[in-house]
C-alpha cells in the first residue's frame, strides 16, 4: 500500500466515523475486518476480539449518539507496510450524546490499524481513549 493507497482508506474510514457520531454505523462496520482476530478497544468499555463482540460494542456506542457534526482529525503519526497500516490520531468531534438536546463535544486519541485481506485494506484494530491532554500520574490509580 502506497501513501496515497492509504489516504483513500483514511478518507473513506473518517466519512465512516462522520455517520457514526450521527447514528449510523453501517459505514464504519464494513471498514472492520470480517475475520475472527479484529478488536475494539471503545472508551465505553473493556476491550472486544471477534466480530460479533466488536459489532455489538459499535451498536451499544452508536445507540448513545446522534445528530453529530463532521470530525476533524490531527494525524500524529501513520505507518505503511506491505500489509499491515497504522494511523494515530486525535479525532474531535460534536454530537447529542444519551438524551442531551445540546451537541457536546468529544475528544479521543485513537490508535487504528489497518491489513491487507483479499486486496482491500481492513481495520483489525481501533483504540480509542478520551486522553488528549497531560495528566497526573495519579490518575492511572484505581480508586
Amino acid at each position: 500500500m502506497s501513501g496515497s493507497d492509504l489516504d483513500l482508506v483514511v478518507e473513506q474510514y473518517h466519512r465512516a466515523l462522520d455517520a457514526f457520531v450521527r447514528g449510523d454505523s453501517g459505514l464504519q462496520k464494513k471498514m472492520f475486518s470480517e475475520r475472527e482476530d479484529v478488536s475494539l478497544a471503545n472508551p465505553l468499555g473493556p476491550p472486544v476480539r471477534g466480530r460479533s463482540a466488536v459489532e455489538q460494542t459499535m451498536d451499544r456506542a452508536v445507540s448513545q449518539l446522534r445528530e453529530g457534526k463532521p470530525t476533524t482529525f490531527e494525524r500524529i503519526s501513520d505507518y505503511t507496510g506491505t500489509e499491515l497500516a497504522y494511523i494515530v490520531e486525535i479525532e474531535r468531534a460534536q454530537a447529542k450524546v444519551g438524551g442531551a438536546d445540546e451537541l457536546s463535544r468529544i475528544s479521543l486519541r485513537v490508535t487504528t490499524i489497518f491489513r491487507l485481506e483479499d486486496g482491500d485494506w481492513k481495520v483489525i484494530h481501533r483504540h480509542a481513549d478520551p486522553i488528549t491532554s497531560p495528566r497526573p500520574i495519579e490518575s492511572v490509580v484505581e480508586g
